[in-house]
């Protein structure tokens, strides 16, 4: 047994009951989630998220449904990263943007962005419609080593990263941005954003959460090659 497996057997597990998949119709979806009263450090939140756990606010989890296994961790090894065509045309579109990082979430725009974004881009999620206490669990709950970078147009906010600071690298765990501005591919320059910050720190990955194949949502993660998945407990380099 691994490290990092001795350290989930000593970690209470919850399950939740079946529920209805946010991404596969006619499909049951289960979840595993971390005791929440255990406070997610930078050692907690690393180790797990090499055994494919991920957070959302509060809690990490991962899932664990019945009859699928479609949801499949996925990371970029930086070192091995290369920006192709598209990638390039992407930074360079947003050379004119401000990035300013943050340990806290108090930008009074903040939550609109938030609420545009969702309402906007996932109008058919379980995300929909966007509340304050949504954006205050979901987004503003952090642990101590999770930072926000924000993104500025002449000084108008266009987009929000949500970054955990791992042992092994970066989380990406959740961006929004200015739907207004979708020409600009907010959401792909992020994690460019992540892949040099994460060279710049030394750090050798770049987590993106799960990729289900087939699912136009998170089809994006897909473009970053090579990509590494976590398939049966291993990494997997996909080239």
């Amino acid at each position: 047994m691994n490290t990092n497996s001795k350290v989930i057997s000593s970690v209470r597990l919850f399950r939740t009951s079946p529920h209805p998949c946010s991404y596969k119709e006619d499909q049951r979806a289960a979840t595993v989630f971390v005791d929440p009263d255990l406070v997610i450090d930078k050692s907690l939140n690393s180790k797990l998220s090499e055994l494919g756990y991920r957070r959302s606010g509060a809690h990490l989890y991962r899932p664990d449904c019945d009859f699928c296994s479609a949801c499949i961790s996925c990371r970029i090894p930086v070192d091995h990263f290369t920006m192709k065509r598209a990638h390039k045309k992407i930074w360079s579109n947003n050379q004119d943007l401000e990035i300013i990082e943050r340990n806290d979430l108090t930008c009074d725009e903040s939550f609109k962005l938030y609420e545009r974004y969702i309402n906007t881009r996932h109008a058919d999620g379980d995300m929909y419609p966007a509340t304050p206490e949504q954006f205050e669990a979901f987004i503003k709950t952090k642990t101590v080593d999770t930072r926000f970078y924000l993104f500025f147009k002449q000084q108008k906010l266009i987009a929000v990263s949500v970054t955990d600071m791992l042992e092994q690298g970066l989380s990406a765990v959740y961006t929004f941005f200015e739907p207004a501005e979708s020409k600009r591919s907010l959401g792909i320059y992020s994690i460019l954003q992540q892949v040099k910050t994460a060279t710049e720190m030394n750090l050798p990955y770049v987590f993106l959460g799960y990729w289900i194949k087939n699912c136009q949502k998170m089809e994006y993660k897909s473009k970053f090659r090579p990509l590494e998945m976590l398939v049966d407990g291993n990494w997997i380099l996909v080239k």
